[in-house]
C-alpha cells in the first residue's frame, strides 16, 4: 500500500508534475491524469493499493493543486470494484471533489457506473479498460464485448477504451495471460489479421462522430445503440443475435426504415 504520509504525498505529486512537464517540453501535452490504476488490487504486474480516504487526501491537498498549475484535469480511477461508496468518498470530499472532472470504470466497476451516473449526471464517465478476454478472439467474446459496450454507453459512459491493439498469435500478454486483441500478428509469417472485435468497434467508431450524443430507444427490439451526430445524422448500431435473418422496423424523425438483418450479425445504419 502507498505510504500515506505527508512527505510521500508531496514527493509523489511532484513526480506527477515533473512527468507532465517533461512530456510537455517534448511537445506532448497530457490533458488528463488518473492517479492510480485499480487501487483496490495488488497485482502480479506493477500496482499499488490505496484506501479511498488516502486517495482523497492525496488528490485534494497535493496532486490536485499541482495538476491545476499544469492545466491538467484529474479523473478519479481506475475503479475496478462495484462499490459506489469508494467513488462517493472522493467526490464528496471538500478538497478532492473540486478537482475531479470524471471517473474511469473497468471490470467489476461496471456495476457501480449506473448509480454514480444517476447521482452525478453531469460528470464525465469513462470505460477505461475493456475486459481482456481469453486469447481466442472468437465470435462468442465479440458478443460479450457488445453487451459491455451497451452497458457502459447506456449508463452514462462518454468514452469506451479497448485494451490490446495487437498481440502475437496466441494472445499472450507479457505476464503470461492469454488475451484478446483487435489485431493478431503472426511473426513467423509476417502477417496479421483483424479480429471480430476490431470490426465491432469499427461499427461504432467509424460513424459516430466526436461530440455525438446517445439517443434513448424504445419498442420491443432493444439490441441497439443509437446516436445523433453534430451534423444531425443519426447512427444506429444493431445486433441480430438470432441464427436466422430478422426483419425489424425503425422509426426516426417520422421516417420508417425496415432492414432485414443477416443472421448473427452487427449492422450500422446512418440516417441523414
Amino acid at each position: 500500500m502507498f505510504i500515506q504520509e505527508k512527505e510521500y504525498f508531496e514527493a509523489y505529486a511532484q513526480y506527477f508534475s515533473k512527468f507532465v512537464g517533461t512530456y510537455k517540453n517534448e511537445g506532448i501535452k497530457i490533458g488528463i491524469i488518473m492517479p492510480q490504476n485499480e487501487f483496490n488490487s495488488c497485482q502480479i504486474f506493477p500496482s499499488c493499493t490505496w484506501t479511498a480516504a488516502g486517495l482523497a487526501e492525496f488528490i485534494g491537498k497535493y496532486l490536485g493543486p499541482e495538476m491545476e498549475k499544469q492545466g491538467v484535469e484529474l479523473f478519479f480511477g481506475t475503479m475496478e470494484r462495484p462499490n459506489e461508496a469508494l467513488v462517493d468518498t472522493i467526490l464528496n470530499d471538500p478538497d478532492a471533489g473540486k478537482f475531479i472532472k470524471g471517473v474511469g470504470f473497468q471490470w467489476a466497476g461496471k456495476e457501480a457506473i449506473p448509480g454514480i451516473h444517476k447521482r452525478y449526471p453531469e460528470l464525465a464517465l469513462y470505460q477505461s479498460e475493456q475486459e481482456c478476454g481469453n486469447g481466442k478472439n472468437d465470435w462468442l467474446y465479440c458478443n460479450y464485448t457488445w453487451k459491455l459496450m451497451k452497458h457502459y454507453l447506456q449508463n452514462g459512459a462518454n468514452a469506451y477504451m479497448y485494451w490490446n491493439i495487437s498481440l502475437d498469435k496466441g494472445g499472450f500478454s507479457r505476464w503470461g495471460w492469454q488475451q484478446n486483441s483487435l489485431v493478431t500478428v503472426d511473426p513467423e509469417t509476417s502477417t496479421y489479421q483483424f479480429n471480430h472485435e476490431y470490426y465491432l468497434l469499427k461499427h461504432v467508431s467509424h460513424f459516430v462522430q466526436p461530440g455525438a450524443k446517445r439517443l434513448k430507444t424504445s419498442g420491443s427490439f432493444n439490441n441497439i445503440l443509437a446516436f445523433v451526430n453534430p451534423d444531425n445524422s443519426v447512427v444506429c448500431v444493431i445486433q441480430n443475435e438470432n441464427p436466422t435473418p430478422t426483419k425489424i422496423s425503425i422509426q426516426i424523425n417520422g421516417k420508417t426504415i425496415a432492414p432485414e438483418l443477416p443472421a448473427n450479425s452487427f449492422n450500422t445504419l446512418v440516417v441523414k
